[in-house]
């Protein structure tokens, strides 16, 4: 269910379709499509008219549903879908997704002729792949390339002093390809007060093009910034901007949070929630979970949810986490099982089984957000949210 309006949540209607999509699960993601709709209007401020916006929805949409949040990013209006694979790619066309796929990752050889069949654009980073693409079947249509190429990050693509060699190869006419991009990515672009080292990454960028443009390539679509890059870099916009975990209302990192936070308004999409299903009364001094590693210090009602580290819910939250219960905080107790979490509810007033649950997100004037998680982990929410079971149901509101 995916419901667009305002006021759509305050309509008796709605609220009890949502309700129904909850009944018989002991745990959901719900993707909150106001917020998404939010944040693409706050990239799309920050970019030019003609500036491209891609959505990046590799890793399961980063958690959040590669075909539902792709779709309703179709829907808002993005101009391109990043995908790290093939099969990513091509789930999103079995699924009736239109829009340009650009895929970021490395495609297998015995995968290539399924970009050309699906109007996939693939990424092309080392001269092996470049050299391969001789060999694919492509049934009389053009394979769309995008060149990677290695300013800094050194990690996928072309060293610039290897361009001249790409470009000998691309016009010796053995590569039926189009060149339709270029593009690079920055190490270091999420620290505004150290901008020197994506400063030199744009002018090595500026190298690759110049190199191509002047051996008579024209190139549709220059790209180099994702999410960081697009708020803290205008001039690394190019002709297209490359936003994942921003169009999820996360940061990219503290630095551009505390940075930016007053001019771009970011809200999280994505919200977990569990279900009490068993409450137990316990003494003082008696021991919780696998290796007993904590002990209570005084009388306690402890209820047990059913998720743990299996659905995502990280195991280093073992008696440091905490969810949120009738608007209410409990403290997890020893340590997080695969299946099951035990937490404190003693304070919890009117707890009962079945009660839901927020592992993530808002429950009354409380939050547990993404970046909380993360900060308690020692990881960042990227890691958080990417690593949330992809056969929870994802439910949009």
């Amino acid at each position: 269910m995916c419901i667009l309006g305002h006021d759509a949540d305050k309509h008796p209607e709605n609220m009890t379709k949502k309700r129904s999509q909850k009944q018989g699960l002991r745990t959901w993601i719900e993707i909150d499509t106001q917020a998404l709709k939010n944040n693409y209007d706050e990239f799309r401020h920050l970019i030019a008219p003609k500036c491209l916006l891609m959505a990046v929805v590799k890793s399961n949409a980063y958690g959040h549903s590669l075909i539902d949040f792709s779709r309703a990013a179709e829907n808002l209006g993005v101009d391109w879908l990043g995908v790290d694979s093939i099969v990513e790619a091509a789930s999103l066309r079995k699924a009736g997704l239109h829009k340009s796929i650009l895929v970021l990752g490395y495609t297998l050889q015995d995968r290539v002729e399924n970009a050309p069949k699906n109007n996939i654009s693939l990424t092309v980073a080392d001269f092996p792949s470049l050299r391969n693409l001789k060999t694919v079947n492509r049934n009389g249509r053009k394979l769309k390339i995008h060149l990677k190429i290695d300013t800094g990050m050194h990690r996928q693509g072309f060293l610039v002093s290897e361009v001249p060699r790409v470009i000998k190869i691309l016009k010796s006419g053995s590569l039926p390809v189009a060149l339709e991009g270029v593009y690079t990515h920055f190490s270091s672009g999420k620290n505004p007060a150290f901008p020197s080292a994506t400063s030199d990454q744009i002018k090595e960028f500026r190298k690759a093009i110049g190199l191509l443009e002047s051996a008579g390539f024209k190139i549709p679509i220059k790209h180099a910034a994702a999410t960081a890059g697009t708020i803290l870099f205008p001039q690394s916009h190019f002709d297209l901007v490359r936003v994942g975990i921003g169009l999820q209302g996360l940061w990219p990192s503290k630095e551009v949070r505390g940075a930016f936070q007053r001019k771009v308004k970011l809200q999280p999409v994505l919200a977990w929630k569990t279900i009490v299903c068993q409450i137990k009364n316990l003494p003082k001094g008696a021991r919780i979970g696998y290796d007993l590693t904590e002990e209570l210090n005084r009388d306690s009602k402890v209820a047990v949810l059913p998720i743990g580290y299996w659905h995502g819910f990280p195991r280093a939250l073992s008696s440091i986490g905490k969810v949120l219960i009738n608007s209410s905080e409990a403290k997890v107790l020893g340590r997080v099982s695969m299946d099951m979490v035990s937490v404190d509810v003693t304070d919890v007033e009117k707890i009962k089984i079945g009660d839901e649950v927020t592992l993530i997100g808002k429950n009354g004037k409380l939050e547990v957000s993404v970046d909380d998680m993360a900060g308690m982990c020692s990881t960042s929410n990227y890691e958080i949210v990417t690593r949330l079971n992809p056969l929870m149901k994802r439910i949009l509101i």
